[in-house]
């Protein structure tokens, strides 16, 4: 409730709901007191976390926890436990957090920071190969002007799905060829402003055509055309679903709704566009999160590596060359 009152997302509620609830099953199954639990029981936890099967079964698309679950995912569901313990601390009926957070240790290395219950893995993010793009590109051609202006905009702004699926007709600038994307549809609740190209502009206005055969009604710009819902906003699921459908018929089962954003951050820093300005179309707070991209297109390390490759060549070509016996001298 005090979640809730604060402003919460409901889905980061629900999320942590569940997570929760995960955690009291377990403790539940093990007859252990959760108001009491320590660290021990803890441990417990994590370790049925890092053996769970996944639910998804063979349908998985990737593993990175050497099990069933992500290792990002395991870290979300202990969010809510060592939430649950801080209300509890708060309320009086414990001491301390089973779970804990990082603490200042004098004398350990980076700053001081206690090691946390499970390691966090740091993974840059899946892209496509040209070849695998091609083929996306190639199924898309296939579908309704809807979907295919949504993974236009998708890749051209760098929009994360609930960014793309909460876009508004008021939202468009058609005569600048920009969109607004509003704080509080963002991960960050930060307003960005961004633009799209001249082709994804030609979509949007054959989509707005089409979309007043739907509705002439304001208000969310992509609308659901199946029966039941028919002329209602088009939820985060249906476009999940459409993007997983693509996926799956181009043959590259890893392509997901944020694919496009993480492809197009990649190829803004592989054409050399500083770390700043692809935080601010990306809408990061910190370029912490920018530099992923960075780094996923080498380009620091190809260019560095370029004027290294540079100089020595210049300087072997140039000892190969020379007429003082500089050469002879370094071979003997």
């Amino acid at each position: 409730m005090i979640w809730t009152d604060l402003g919460r997302a409901p889905r980061t509620i629900d999320a942590y709901a569940r997570g929760l609830a995960e955690y009291l099953l377990t403790c539940e199954q093990g007859n252990v007191d959760p108001v009491t639990a320590n660290r021990a029981h803890i441990a417990i936890y994590v370790r049925e976390l890092t053996s769970r099967p996944h639910h998804r079964g063979a349908n998985v698309v990737s593993i990175d926890s050497g099990a069933g679950l992500a290792n990002s995912t395991i870290q979300q569901r202990l969010v809510p436990v060592r939430l649950f313990y801080d209300f509890l601390m708060e309320e009086g009926l414990r001491d301390s957090n089973p779970v804990g957070r990082g603490r200042y240790t004098p004398g350990r290395q980076r700053g001081g920071q206690q090691r946390g219950l499970v390691p966090r893995l740091t993974k840059l993010p899946w892209i496509p190969s040209e070849q695998q793009w091609l083929g996306i590109l190639q199924v898309a051609r296939e579908e309704p002007v809807r979907n295919r202006v949504m993974l236009a905009l998708a890749y051209d702004a760098a929009l994360r799905r609930e960014e793309l699926c909460s876009l508004r007709t008021d939202d468009l600038d058609p005569a600048h060829r920009t969109l607004r994307v509003r704080a509080e549809t963002t991960k960050n609740r930060l307003e960005r402003v961004v633009p799209y190209s001249a082709s994804t502009g030609v979509l949007m206005s054959a989509y707005i055509a089409h979309r007043a055969m739907i509705s002439r009604a304001r208000g969310p710009l992509f609308l659901s055309e199946s029966r039941r819902n028919h002329g209602q906003p088009l939820t985060l699921w249906t476009w999940s679903k459409v993007v997983r459908r693509i996926a799956l018929e181009a043959g590259v089962p890893r392509f997901s709704t944020h694919t496009t954003r993480h492809l197009c951050l990649t190829d803004l820093a592989r054409m050399g566009w500083e770390l700043h300005a692809i935080a601010t179309f990306a809408g990061h707070r910190n370029t912490d999160s920018t530099l992923q991209y960075i780094h996923l297109s080498g380009r620091d390390l190809a260019d560095k590596l370029a004027r290294g490759m540079e100089h020595i060549h210049a300087w072997r070509i140039q000892m190969l060359t020379s007429a003082d016996g500089t050469t002879a001298e370094v071979s003997r």
